[in-house]
């Protein structure tokens, strides 16, 4: 018995190998073509710079807040990073975070820092020198002595004011004293009131 082609064939689809081949060539071609894309345009972070700003550490400190389940991530216990989107829960991690990895590149910075040149170390140099003499100048000796003298005198001025008013209160005493004299020669202990000398 001869086999004819009807015997052959059957009621399945029949794939066409080169075709798909070709279509998945064209779809790895274009998956390559769109990585490249980013491979060229790399992020370019900016170096590593001291923050312009204070770490609030202590708003907190010491203080009640009473939270639910609707109270907002940055009001809740900890320290909350709205760079990260994180909380926190004490100072020391805190500033870990700040200062790590993560925040750092969340903020567009890279882990690296600038290299200084020699002229700006030197102008660096130069205005720490400024800044000691500064500190020189203001301790004036003149201006010092000038200090004390006027703090000398007010205390001179104190002291005399002192003495009067010493010397006026033993006036009235001695005269509160001739009148008790004259309460005992009439008969009297004293006119009323008051200790007895």
């Amino acid at each position: 018995m001869e086999a004819t082609s009807s015997d052959y064939e059957d009621h399945r689809k029949k794939w066409d190998r080169d075709e798909y081949e070709k279509l998945a060539l064209e779809r790895l071609n274009e998956e390559n073509e769109k990585s490249e894309e980013f491979k060229d345009k790399p992020v370019k972070r900016d170096l590593l710079k001291a923050r312009d700003y204070k770490v609030d550490l202590d708003s907190k400190l010491n203080k009640s807040v009473v939270i639910s389940k609707t109270t907002a991530a940055a009001d809740c216990g900890g320290y909350y990073c709205n760079v990260c989107d994180c909380v926190v829960k004490d100072s020391i991690n805190f500033l870990d975070h700040i200062n790590g990895k993560k925040h750092q590149r969340n903020m567009g910075m890279s882990m690296k820092v600038e290299r200084s040149t020699l002229s700006q170390v030197q102008k660096r140099f130069e205005m720490n020198k400024k800044k000691m003499e500064e500190k020189k100048k203001q301790y004036d000796f003149d201006q010092r002595m000038k200090e004390l003298k006027e703090e000398e005198e007010k205390m001179k001025a104190y002291k005399k004011e002192k003495k009067k008013r010493k010397r006026k209160a033993q006036e009235e005493l001695e005269v509160s004293n001739d009148d008790s004299d004259i309460a005992a020669m009439m008969g009297f202990g004293g006119f009323g009131g008051g200790k007895k000398r």
